[in-house]
């Protein structure tokens, strides 16, 4: 999708299984990191298109927690190798959004793929989870894998400078038969993550940089959610 035939990309939303694509007022330009070219426009999201985002995930919960963890297990492991299937394609997105050279970004879909395949069982509900542009792709897929097999739901917010690889695993996680709702995505900043706590989240997981992290924990402390701070 773009805003012109020789625009940037403009960067949907994953809600309930589809792209939507949300145009506001206020974007956020994704710069290659060799050639300066603007990649990207992240549409920096609040509270309605977050309220979307958690009703679809309240709505997938209970038919995601009824599948038991025998069938859930396999759903991750079939991600895993789509994953890892694709992964020049998923370490090309990260270099083009981030500083990675092109070991570091196969290692990053490589530990994506790892903690997909992860056998850890957290806690259920529905959740969302917030990474910094550190690690775009395992930070979510270390935060959201004990989660899923639990039987929970989630919402994604991606960091806005790092969106397109996360969104390229909602979008798989469908392609490979997944139940529409299960997995979400919101983008956008600090408002994006005031609009899911503020939609009714069970609890907000962030794995990311420890100051970004404090600001999240306030916003999660006023809204009254349950904020989990993962090593990163």
């Amino acid at each position: 999708m773009k805003f012109a035939a020789d625009g940037p990309l403009a960067m949907p939303l994953w809600i309930n299984g589809h792209a939507y694509l949300s145009v506001g007022e206020s974007f956020y330009d994704v710069a290659h990191p060799q050639s300066g070219e603007v990649v990207r426009r992240v549409p920096l999201c609040g509270a309605s298109e977050a309220a979307e985002a958690v009703a679809a995930a309240r709505a997938a919960q209970p038919g995601w927690a009824e599948m038991g963890l025998n069938a859930r297990y396999v759903r991750l492991a079939a991600l895993a190798d789509g994953l890892e299937r694709y992964a020049e394609h998923f370490a090309k997105l990260l270099l083009q959004e981030s500083v990675f050279d092109e070991a570091a970004a196969a290692a990053e879909v490589s530990a994506a793929v790892a903690a997909l395949r992860a056998t850890e069982v957290g806690e259920t509900g529905v959740i969302a989870v917030v990474v910094d542009a550190q690690r775009p792709l395992s930070a979510v897929a270390a935060a959201l894998t004990p989660a899923l097999l639990a039987g929970a739901a989630a919402v994604v917010k991606p960091s806005p400078r790092a969106p397109a690889a996360v969104f390229a695993l909602c979008e798989l996680s469908t392609r490979i038969g997944w139940p529409a709702g299960v997995l979400n995505l919101v983008q956008g900043d600090i408002a994006a993550i005031a609009g899911l706590c503020a939609a009714g989240i069970d609890r907000l997981v962030y794995r990311g940089d420890a100051a970004l992290g404090e600001q999240v924990d306030a916003i999660a402390a006023a809204a009254g959610t349950v904020c989990v701070q993962q090593t990163a």
